[in-house]
């Protein structure tokens, strides 16, 4: 290939300019345009990079990719916009706001095969992420009998970003759907599809339209428990995944971010003792560099260029794990009610 790809990006703030930062230095990608609603008007920068204030305005460019990286509330528009103009498209999580816009995304998708469509779920790129799921796949460590998630910041609005988090007809969700989703979307990897969900939602403390907390316990039908604990009350931001299997455990603990907030990103691996003193062998991994941002973009770009999979982020998976979101949400039947709420659709 000798001509690189031409991209947009739906909303050039803090993620959009990172995505551009790895989307520039993929050899096969350059952006070319961009939108956000902060601009004053449309024009052109320095660099030749046009921009406009309105992401529908991108579609008329000739851009041969779209990355969605916009509020929930068009998000799913704009990526079926996207779709329906022959554009691939790349969106950012939550894929949408609800189970309704979900269904109108999968229709979009199925309508316009011969497009990519990939979402963001950028935990699943992370090293420790990554290690963890080869030592469960390779067997040594023996099956899943458990899961336990907990996912946490210090306030639903975190340093530098806007109100509409909270705002429940923007967002869709709190807590759960905007970070949440993460952890969910790592159970649903590493234990597969859960059946049956109990749950409590909570908006007591920061008492907006959003939850601020959410507590699920749920199984699969081969009988793998998870614990999920999704919370903007955690006043130090907090992220570990415990996994408890026939021969061992891993503990992942900390996610390297943008913020460096989630502390060090580590697995420690533990392996079943043979006796009952409760200390197995344990062997902890430290990772100093986060990858993931380039992994994901990389995996994106040679699909689109090579005809490679999607393996990670497919329409399929935001669908299952939106679904699972929504069921979370459904399963405290006082949530479910003040809100009418429904994932059956």
């Amino acid at each position: 290939m000798t001509d690189k790809l031409k991209v947009g990006i739906a909303g050039y703030g803090v993620v959009g300019k990172r995505r551009r930062e790895h989307i520039d230095a993929h050899p096969d990608l350059v952006t070319t345009a961009v939108s956000d609603i902060h601009f004053d008007g449309d024009g052109k920068m320095d660099d030749g990079v046009l921009f406009f204030d309105d992401y529908r305005k991108i579609l008329d460019q000739n851009i041969d990719v779209l990355f969605v990286c916009l509020s929930n509330d068009v998000a799913a528009t704009a990526t079926i916009g996207g779709l329906e103009n022959n554009i691939d498209v790349f969106c950012e999580k939550p894929p949408g706001r609800n189970m309704a816009e979900m269904a109108a995304l999968r229709k979009a998708a199925e309508q316009h095969p011969d497009r990519v469509l990939k979402y963001g779920f950028n935990h699943r790129y992370h090293d420790s992420i990554q290690e963890a799921l080869r030592l469960i796949q390779s067997g040594d460590l023996g099956d899943i009998i458990n899961l336990r998630g907990v996912y946490g910041k210090s306030k639903l609005i975190s340093w530098g970003q806007t109100t509409w988090r909270t705002e429940r007809e923007k967002a869709g969700g709190g807590i759960l759907l905007d970070q949440g989703i993460h952890m969910v979307d790592l159970l649903r990897l590493f234990a597969g599809d859960f059946t049956e969900i109990h749950s409590f939602i909570s908006n007591q403390f920061w008492k907006k339209d959003v939850e601020d907390n959410a507590y699920a316990l749920m199984k699969t039908e081969g009988g793998k428990v998870a614990m999920l604990h999704s919370s903007a009350t955690s006043w130090r931001h907090r992220f570990q995944l415990d996994i408890t299997l026939t021969k061992g455990a891993l503990t992942l603990s900390g996610i390297l971010s943008g913020s460096k907030s989630y502390g060090d990103e580590t697995l420690t691996i533990a392996k079943a003792a043979h006796d009952e003193s409760g200390e197995p062998r344990e062997n902890t991994i430290h990772y100093e560099n986060d990858s993931s941002w380039a992994a994901e973009i990389a995996e994106f770009a040679n699909a689109l260029t090579n005809g490679g999979s999607i393996v990670n982020g497919t329409a399929e998976d935001a669908y299952k794990t939106m679904e699972l979101v929504y069921r979370i949400y459904c399963a405290d039947p006082q949530w479910q009610d003040q809100w009418n709420l429904t994932w059956q659709q």
